[in-house]
Parts: structure tokens; C-alpha cells; sequence
């Protein structure tokens, strides 16, 4: 009678609380570095409260609860992540199944109706996400407030208290060190996910990163959703020049480690500004700089702030410090109202700029967005070619790069193993971002641990990776 009207997940659910087993948690990450360290923020609380986190895919099918962190940056991420949540559900139809992120926070309409999810939470609510998985677990039936989720337009300070002290990879870790974003770029949804920019106290970070490295870790990435956006909303506490001061504290940390950024945004970040950043000794030399198209026009329809003219001028600098310095960057194909001479600006740039690695996108609508409403779509065919052209002059001008770097020195921090032709090769990236294989048998790389950073010499790349000779 006690029992009437439960389901089986619920029922489960509390027979493993009953039973006092330790409940299995799979956490799913979608999208950008951010909510990679949120995820492994959410494993650690977890963990305290003495859960098991499956580490691997291979795992889901014994998961009790599988939380899946979203992305909603394309009509592309919503479908994979849908995709995902029921190819779980149909695997585990037992387990309670949480979305949370962008995708949760922009969208809870679109996600209420698939019977598939238990909860869905806000990224305001990811902090909060044991104690609701537990609340609900315990009731034992179908929460009747099955969406949480918040305004984040009106949370307006960092939350210091969701952090990291480690990462499942072994080698480099992401430091969170900002959250949101002004710009309001017209095709972009993630101010609307993320609300406004709140950056974080430089102590907690200099305190966060330090037992980072205290751990082992290598490579510390400096992350946010507009990184160079840090301390820009206060500058009275953060300073006039946050960014640069922060990184000018990490530098000055004890240990062995090497700095890197994750995406900056022209105009934000301009030429005088890049100048001052080749001082770090630590910092990598590459930078993930969004240049989204190569026309003017078009520029100044996706309200993006700067000319190609301001960019290029930022390539420049770059490549007179270090012709060898890895540029990395996004492109949008397919904008309304871009036309093909505005696309040929595109290829036009990518050219000019000597890219390592282009992250090409076709243009997706997004509800809420100033380009939703926007006339003179493009066809999805001319998307699909564009994106097709572009991509084949990205990887023949990545390839390009790469080759330029046979014969120079490299520091590559060894974090896998992988076989070819029956050798045997650590791989890792190298300072400007290239991936780079080093042959396990050479010495002294037998005695060096994973995670460790090592000198080689490259003998040869092969597409846009790189082989090494020896170690140096």
C-alpha cells in the first residue's frame, strides 16, 4: 500500500539508499572547457559524499545516476546531447538521469517533454545538484518540480565554492578563472546560458593552481567563458589590467609547470596587449584568437567589435615574435546575409593568418539571438559547401604549419601511449599546441613518467602531427 503509485527507477533507487551501497554516478561532459571543470567539480562533490564515479564509458550501463553537462552553442550540441540522454535512458532504465548546462538553462521547454530525463537543473543549480539528486532518490517517485532552474541573469558574483582539486587527466588541468559574458555577439546564446561576467579572486586561483602542481599536474589552462573578459566588470577590486597581472602571479608560483590560455576575443585582447604576454616565460606559446568570419561586413552584423584589419594587425605581432606560435581559431560559415564574396574574404584570412588549426562551424539559429530574426538565410546547401571548402583549406594550411616546425626544438608534455607500424610512441602536445609523437624506446624517456614534459627534437610531421627524432 506504502509502495502504490511508485515506479521501478524510483523503487531502486531507494533500495540502494536503504541497502547503504555506494551509488555508481557517470558524469557526461558537452561542450567547452568550462563545463569540463564543472564537471569534475561535481564528481568531487559527489565522491565526498561518498559516491563512486565511473571514470569510463564502458561504465554507463552500471551507472545509478548519469549526469549529463550540456552544450547549446549549435542546433548540433541540443541533438547530440538528446541523442545521448536516450540512448542512456534506453540502457539504464533504471538509473536517474539529470541534464543540466547550457542546453538545460536556455531550453528547459524543449527538454520537459522527453520522458526519459528525471531532472533538469540550471547552471546556477550545478553546485546544489548532490542534494536535489538525494532529495529526489529518497521521495522515491517522479519529482513534481522536475526543472530548476534560475534566472542567471541576476547572479552577478564568481562562486568560489565550486571548485576543483584535481582532474581525471593526468597531465593538464583546466583552472576556471571567469564565468559569463557581455559581448552579446548577435548569433550567440551562451550570455543568455551564462549570464554576466564574474571573475574569480586571483588568491583562490593562485591557491587552486598551487595544489594543482603541488599533485603533478603540468599544464595548468586558464579557462573561462570569455577569458579575456577576467576582472573587467570591477576594476577598482580586479584592476585595469587583471588578465595580465594574474598571470604575472602564477609566473612567480614554485614548481614545474607551463601556463596556457583558452579562448581570447579580439578587441578585448588587441595587438599592444599580446605584446605585453611574450614576458611569461611560463605561457605556451599559443593562443585560441576567434576570428568567426574574414568580412567586414559580416563582422559587423554578428556585432563582433573589431575589423579584420584589428586582427590581422594582432597576427602580426604574433608571428614576428614566433613564426612558430600555434594560432587556433573559430569561423562561422553561412551567416544571414553573407554572400560569396563575403565567404571568399573568409578563405581569404584563413590563408593569411597561417592557422594551426581551424574550428569551422556552419551558422546555427538560436532562439533569443539578434540573427534568429534576421532575413536572408543562407540555403543549407551553400552552408554545407562552404563548410566543406573551408575545411579543406584549413587542414592543407594546418598541415602547412606543422611542417614548419620540422627540425626545431620542442617541449611536449607525454600524456598517452598509442602503436604504430608495431612501435611504440608517447604522445603529447607540444608548446604551440601540436600534437607529437615520441619513440618510446629513445632515452631517457623510459624512465619519465606520464605527465612529464620533454625535450625533442622534431624529425618529421605527418598531416598536422608532429614526429620526433629523439629527446634532447
Amino acid at each position: 500500500v506504502i509502495l502504490q503509485g511508485w515506479d521501478f527507477p524510483s523503487l531502486l533507487s531507494l533500495y540502494i539508499c536503504v541497502r547503504n551501497d555506494r551509488v555508481k554516478l557517470l558524469v557526461k561532459t558537452m561542450g567547452c572547457k568550462v563545463n569540463s571543470y564543472e564537471s569534475e567539480a561535481i564528481m568531487e562533490i559527489f565522491q565526498a559524499r561518498g559516491y563512486d564515479v565511473a571514470q569510463t564509458e564502458e561504465a554507463r550501463e552500471f551507472a545509478d545516476v548519469f549526469v549529463i553537462n550540456t552544450c547549446t552553442v549549435t542546433h548540433i550540441a541540443d541533438r547530440k546531447s538528446r541523442q545521448m540522454i536516450r540512448r542512456f535512458r534506453k540502457n539504464n532504465p533504471q538509473s536517474v538521469v539529470v541534464v543540466t548546462g547550457c542546453y538545460a538553462q536556455t531550453a528547459p521547454s524543449a527538454l520537459l517533454d522527453m520522458d526519459e530525463i528525471d531532472l533538469i537543473l540550471g547552471n546556477a543549480e550545478k553546485n546544489g545538484l548532490p542534494d536535489i539528486v538525494e532529495n529526489f532518490m529518497q521521495n522515491g517517485r517522479r519529482s513534481s518540480d522536475k526543472v530548476r532552474v534560475s534566472d542567471i541573469s541576476n547572479v552577478t558574483c564568481f562562486d568560489d565554492t565550486f571548485l576543483i582539486s584535481s582532474m581525471n587527466e593526468m597531465s593538464r588541468a583546466f583552472v576556471k578563472i571567469e564565468e559569463g559574458c557581455n559581448r552579446f555577439c548577435s548569433y550567440c546564446v551562451i550570455p543568455y546560458a551564462r549570464g554576466p561576467v564574474r571573475s574569480r579572486n586571483k588568491e583562490s586561483i593562485l591557491h587552486e593552481v598551487a595544489g594543482l602542481v603541488e599533485k603533478g599536474y603540468r599544464e595548468i589552462v586558464l579557462a573561462g567563458i570569455n577569458t579575456a573578459l577576467y576582472g573587467t566588470e570591477d576594476r577598482a577590486r580586479f584592476g585595469e589590467n587583471a588578465l595580465y597581472d594574474l598571470i604575472g602571479a602564477l609566473e612567480e608560483l614554485p614548481g614545474d609547470f607551463r601556463l596556457r590560455l583558452s579562448s581570447l576575443e579580439p578587441t578585448v585582447i588587441d595587438a599592444a596587449f599580446m605584446k605585453e604576454l611574450f614576458c611569461f616565460n611560463r605561457l605556451c606559446h599559443h593562443v585560441h584568437l576567434s576570428l568567426q568570419s574574414g568580412s567586414n561586413r559580416v563582422l559587423s552584423a554578428m556585432r563582433r567589435r573589431y575589423s579584420i584589419e584589428e586582427y590581422l594587425r594582432i597576427i602580426d605581432v604574433i608571428r614576428d615574435f614566433d613564426p612558430n606560435y600555434g594560432i587556433t581559431t573559430d569561423i562561422i560559415v553561412g551567416f544571414p546575409g553573407e554572400d560569396e564574396k563575403d565567404f571568399k574574404e573568409s578563405l581569404t584570412a584563413v590563408k593569411r593568418c597561417n592557422f594551426s588549426k581551424v574550428h569551422a562551424f556552419q551558422y546555427s539559429d538560436r532562439h533569443g539571438t539578434e540573427a534568429f530574426s534576421i532575413g536572408n538565410k543562407v540555403a543549407a546547401a551553400d552552408k554545407n559547401r562552404r563548410l566543406i571548402e573551408l575545411t579543406s583549406i584549413a587542414e592543407e594550411i594546418a598541415a602547412d604549419f606543422a611542417a614548419g616546425n620540422v627540425g626545431s626544438n620542442a617541449k611536449i608534455l607525454i600524456e598517452n601511449t598509442e602503436s604504430h607500424c608495431g612501435e611504440n610512441f608517447g604522445v603529447g602536445y607540444s608548446e604551440n599546441y601540436l600534437r607529437t609523437f615520441v619513440p618510446l624506446g629513445a632515452e631517457p624517456f623510459e624512465t619519465t613518467a606520464f605527465g612529464g614534459i620533454v625535450d625533442v627534437k622534431i624529425e618529421e610531421s605527418r598531416g598536422t602531427d608532429l614526429i620526433a627524432a629523439s629527446i634532447i
